[in-house]
């Protein structure tokens, strides 16, 4: 399924971070601490920045840490596999920083005033979980659901560039990015979903056809 980020562009990026990756695990950094840094990171830029005032500063430092959670993936990778904690500690950070976020996001828009963009907040904070939610629950039900238009690091930028267009006067942008972050967040949940499901009947119509087997 289509990405925001294109393939084309995925593959770019990655002849920057694997470079980057290759080096930090060759000063003996591991994936784990790129992880707890990344999401410092994340929320020094929100909180520390964005939430004082400081939007260009915040944005540029939130896109900057969405780009280094690429790092950490791509680390393990490397290191020949990410560990079980390792995807535990990933995924719980991950719902860390972007709960720091999209919160500074609805905190700046109510101190704005700007009901509906707060309201486009809510939205995001929800459907965000829910697109991360629907990825778990679906692995652990040994499906796979790696898919939709807008990924975590896609969701990051989004707000980044909102931030940005906000910090340097346009204050429309950042309302307009969270309405359109909502948007795909929608969008990636029902692409998961539909995703799922046909692996879910697929799956349930060979259990069913085994049965039968097995009963005859």
């Amino acid at each position: 399924m289509a990405k925001i980020f294109q393939v084309s562009a995925r593959a770019a990026m990655a002849h920057v971070i694997e470079p980057v990756a290759r080096r930090l695990i060759a000063w003996g950094v591991t994936p784990n601490q790129v992880t707890v840094a990344g999401t410092v990171g994340v929320l020094g830029g929100s909180i520390g920045l964005g939430a004082q005032g400081f939007l260009v500063a915040g944005a540029l430092v939130v896109t900057f840490f969405a780009l280094v959670d690429l790092v950490d993936g791509t680390m393990a990778r490397l290191s020949g596999g990410s560990t079980r904690f390792g995807a535990l500690l990933d995924s719980t950070m991950d719902r860390i920083a972007d709960g720091a976020v999209v919160g500074t996001v609805i905190y700046i828009l109510a101190q704005r005033h700007d009901q509906w963009g707060v309201v486009g907040g809510i939205i995001c904070l929800v459907t965000g979980a829910v697109v991360s939610y629907v990825k778990a629950r679906a692995e652990g039900l040994g499906l796979k659901a790696n898919v939709g238009i807008a990924e975590r690091a896609e969701r990051l930028i989004i707000i980044g560039i909102g931030g940005l267009l906000s910090g340097f006067g346009l204050e429309w942008g950042l309302a307009a990015a969270v309405w359109f972050l909502a948007a795909v967040s929608v969008i990636t949940i029902w692409q998961r979903m539909a995703y799922v499901y046909k692996q879910a009947e697929a799956a349930d119509a060979a259990d069913r056809a085994r049965a039968a087997e097995a009963g005859s």
